[in-house]
């Protein structure tokens, strides 16, 4: 069992769930497990009970050289074990993969970072020209507040770096002009945000006439899973089509604001999953996922409220978010209130310069080639808190071709989530060597 392998099956038995309150997570496990791993604590910042990130910092050797670091999360989402094929804290090895809740999201890329860290930690490798840190980070699952957010806000002097590299890692994507590379190079803004409505409370046996909360909170959410949400053609999404090789004209469809449902229709023929995907880069998403209303079966409610997950893209703010929502709830959003949860503009860092280039040069020397893609996600990740310090940063990785995009992507958050062996040892391999070549970069 390879050095990562151990280490990416020790965390996810670890089982650090983050279901968003305070008293969860229980990071301070895998903290453990990292320091025991690199042979020394690092220095623990804990804003809540268990709610502990670890980070080691090894000093460059050059005054002025920038500071690179390794970011990695350690929590991890809930799970319906109802709908796992193999034990999802097991880190179970079959069939060419490990099994388990975090296995891509983000454990693996976690594991392997530690693995390529330790060397410089323990001084078995010499220091790069400048500082090299390694973040274990909390909370990253929870809008990242007892976690990366702290540290950028509260800890700068801990967590002070020039370029970041993080999640996620893709597969590859199969193109005309042979498998392309993503590297990701920045993320959809979440707006977090509940919608409340009140009423009156009254008895369940005499309905006519009254003020259920809940009747206009239904209504407005039925016309939000039904009102086209708002399009927007970044130019992160335009350097991803061209990456593709498609043809021309499909291209232009995907880019065209006009044109661009059209071709989602026609991707989800075959590819539901990724239909889904190019949706969510080329739209404002609205996910109503958690209702409340009432408190018994027979007391009309008086208060009632939904959880909605809304993404915005590169020029989208709250202003627009609460503009689409009222606008689609029509007449219902009169009788609602609109409370943020997190706002977050969506961020990225341009493909190019030192970062990117020796990134692009270390996957060619593994893969042979440069087709490489950079790819913005629908998802959040802690990047966008370093990226708001002016931090470079991207998502880098490399898997093996044995589950495709689409299947990649369900797993995020999803049943039966895995990695195979093969990738696990690709990203480390590749992470290794790619802090051999900005050593280089910067001598």
């Amino acid at each position: 069992m390879s050095e990562t392998l151990s280490l990416l099956s020790q965390l996810i038995r670890n089982r650090c769930v983050n279901d968003g309150s305070p008293e969860s997570g229980h990071e301070h496990r895998s903290v453990a497990t990292l320091a025991d791993f690199l042979g020394m604590s690092g220095t623990v910042v804990e804003p809540a009970p268990g709610r502990q990130s670890t980070v080691y910092r090894v000093p460059g050797t050059t005054p002025g050289a920038p500071a690179l670091m390794l970011m990695g999360h350690t929590d991890v989402v809930p799970v319906d074990p109802s709908g796992w094929s193999r034990d999802p804290f097991g880190a179970e090895v079959a069939d060419g993969f490990v099994w388990g809740r975090g296995a891509i999201d983000m454990l693996n890329l976690t594991a392997a970072m530690a693995v390529v860290f330790r060397p410089y930690l323990a001084g078995a490798l010499e220091s790069l020209p400048g500082d090299l840190i390694f973040l274990a980070v909390a909370d990253e699952e929870a809008a990242g507040g007892l976690g990366a957010r702290h540290l950028v806000e509260d800890r700068w002097d801990l967590v002070a770096t020039d370029y970041l590299l993080t999640e996620i890692a893709y597969p590859p994507l199969t193109t005309a002009a042979g498998p392309a590379y993503p590297i990701a190079v920045g993320e959809k803004g979440p707006h977090w945000t509940v919608v409340q409505s009140r009423g009156t409370p009254g008895h369940g046996s005499v309905p006519w006439g009254v003020d259920n909360a809940l009747e206009p909170l239904v209504a407005g959410l039925d016309r939000l899973f039904n009102t086209p949400s708002p399009v927007v053609i970044s130019d992160e999404w335009r350097a991803f089509v061209a990456g593709l090789h498609l043809d021309p004209v499909f291209a232009e469809m995907l880019v065209d604001p006009e044109q661009v449902d059209d071709a989602i229709e026609a991707i989800g023929a075959d590819s539901p999953r990724f239909a889904a995907y190019v949706h969510a880069c080329t739209h404002l998403t609205v996910s109503p996922n958690v209702i409340r209303g009432g408190v018994k079966a027979n007391v009309i409610p008086g208060f009632a409220e939904a959880q909605v997950d809304l993404r915005a893209l590169p020029g989208q703010s709250r202003v627009d978010v609460d503009q689409h929502l009222r606008k689609a709830m029509g007449s219902a959003a009169d009788r609602m209130d609109l409370i943020p949860v997190a706002d977050h503009p969506a961020n990225s860092t341009p493909p190019h310069g030192p970062l990117w280039q020796v990134a692009v040069d270390s996957i060619e020397e593994h893969t042979g080639t440069r087709n490489v893609i950079p790819t913005v996600m629908p998802a959040t990740t802690d990047a966008r808190f370093f990226r708001s310090r002016g931090v470079t940063a991207y998502g880098v990785g490399l898997f093996d071709s044995m589950v495709e995009f689409p299947d990649f992507l369900s797993m995020f958050h999803g049943h039966d989530e895995r990695v195979s062996l093969e990738s696990v040892d690709l990203t480390t391999r590749l992470l290794s060597t790619l802090l051999e070549r900005w050593r280089a970069r910067w001598q």
